[in-house]
């Protein structure tokens, strides 16, 4: 889609794309970089139905929906009503709202009711285990494991994509490993895998995974965000954000 040539203003309560604004104060989890990363390198290709699974904000809908053609069609589930509430409004004030359909509903009862057939899904999942409470339930149920834990997630991704589709997640590293291997056991492949550090003499702390039904070659790369010292985005990263940070 050709970008507009005048900047959006800056508002409150959420964050500034070029092409739409995320407001996230009644969220448990807000728009980060890591999730800008995930909507930005999550391959889109041909298919005309995707599936954001805990969509949030709305934030990998929206990138999704910016970056596929007029015809690709968006859903996305939200558990949390607050979360789901403000993504539908974000859908909303978007350019695509017409293509976005946000549904407040639990995926395990969405996936008995949805059709499959779903060419993409891409998810942000929950990945701490159950331990210390946080501050209020919407960060609890965005970011542990108990409300939906990753074998449960690859059963319902299972069931809605279709045969030639992909899955796209991301995780800490750790558990992008264990869930990596859940899904060969099931009989996934992994078409590609990057690992994400912050400067280049970092470890990485998260990992990208695109699943596959079908056998692949792995495409598997490293991206680094930062310059060293942390003064400047790399190149990479800036290719990667280019079309949807005010900044670059």
């Amino acid at each position: 889609m050709k970008q507009s040539s005048e900047k959006p203003l800056l508002r409150r309560g959420g964050f500034t794309f070029k092409q739409f604004f995320v407001g996230h104060d009644r969220c448990g989890m807000k728009v980060t970089t890591d999730g800008v990363i995930l909507g930005a390198w999550t391959h889109v290709g041909s298919g005309r139905r995707v599936l954001d699974i805990g969509t949030g904000t709305g934030l990998l809908a929206l990138m999704l929906a910016q970056r596929s053609e007029q015809q690709v069609m968006i859903d996305a589930v939200e558990i949390d009503l607050a979360a789901c509430q403000q993504a539908q409004e974000n859908v909303q004030a978007s350019p695509w709202h017409q293509r976005i359909r946000v549904f407040h509903q639990d995926i395990a009862d969405y996936a008995e009711i949805a059709d499959s057939g779903y060419d993409l899904i891409i998810s942000n999942p929950p990945y701490f285990p159950e331990g210390t409470d946080c501050r209020d339930e919407s960060r609890a149920k965005a970011r542990y494991t108990h409300i939906l834990n990753h074998q449960n997630l690859l059963m319902y991704v299972d069931k809605l994509l279709t045969p030639q589709g992909r899955f796209s997640v991301m995780l800490p590293c750790a558990s992008g490993e264990q869930l990596e291997k859940q899904a060969l056991a099931m009989g996934w492949f992994v078409a590609r895998r990057t690992w994400v550090c912050d400067v280049p003499d970092k470890a990485p702390y998260i990992v990208l995974l695109e699943l596959s039904k079908t056998p692949l070659i792995c495409d598997e790369q490293k991206l680094v965000t930062h310059q060293p010292g942390r003064k400047d985005y790399t190149e990479a990263f800036k290719q990667l954000a280019k079309d949807f940070y005010l900044a670059l």
